[in-house]
């Protein structure tokens, strides 16, 4: 099996000492600006980033973010650097163009290795595996949510039919809202409903407006 390619952006040759000796399971790419990463990725996408901060010729390496990001949108980023905030770090993990992690200088080669194997794990293409298959259970939750309401409303709509049946003139719209424990908007939608299929003739209710000013008027009634 393949060793997974680590590009590492660091322009200090004794920190790429470190690097190689730590990190020596993993096929390593080196690059010493963002120009030569840019470059690098283009001829051999790697499956981690490792950026520091304090780039050669002044570069900054959390500026290229948004870059790397387009060309990579899935690859993890690590940031390495000994010069950043607090308030940088947050911002470098915030965001859809973020980093995955911040690390340190001087490098604890512990927590480098630690970290770099959780990323080559958990982030990237697996880490969007898991994202696609959370939308979709989220996706099924909110049809079985949709049909109970659906079904529960239908089955109101059928009983409320039958009440109408055996009641003279008008239905008294706060007391289905009271039997059936919602809203009285709800009801008259419920009603209004069954005028449009036909269930009910359109003279129970001649006068919408008022019942709509009623159920406007409506703070303590449960929700539908």
């Amino acid at each position: 099996m393949d060793k997974p390619v680590i590009l590492i952006i660091e322009d200090d040759p004794l920190q790429r000492e470190i690097y190689d000796e730590a990190l020596s399971d993993y096929d390593l790419d080196h690059a010493g600006s963002v120009t030569e990463a840019l470059d690098r990725i283009r001829r051999r996408p790697p499956q981690l980033i490792i950026l520091d901060h304090i780039l050669e010729k002044g570069e900054r390496g959390l500026d290229y973010l948004p870059s790397f990001k387009d060309l990579l949108p899935f690859v993890p980023i690590l940031v390495v650097s000994g010069a950043l905030e607090v308030h940088q770090q947050i911002q470098a993990l915030q965001g859809p163009r973020r980093a995955h992690y911040c690390i340190p200088k001087p490098l604890d080669l512990h927590q480098l290795q630690r970290t770099v194997r959780i990323a080559l794990s958990e982030c990237g293409e697996a880490e969007v595996v898991r994202r696609f298959e959370a939308l979709e259970r989220a996706k099924r939750i909110d049809a079985d949510a949709l049909l109970s309401r659906s079904a529960d409303r239908l089955s109101r709509q059928n009983e409320m039919l039958a009440l109408l049946q055996h009641s003279q003139g008008r239905p008294n719209v706060s007391a289905l809202s009271r039997h059936f424990r919602v809203a009285r908007r709800t009801i008259i939608r419920d009603l209004r409903e069954l005028i449009r299929r036909g269930q009910i003739p359109p003279e129970v209710f001649p006068d919408w407006d008022g019942l709509d000013n009623d159920a406007s008027d409506d703070p303590g009634s449960p929700p539908d």
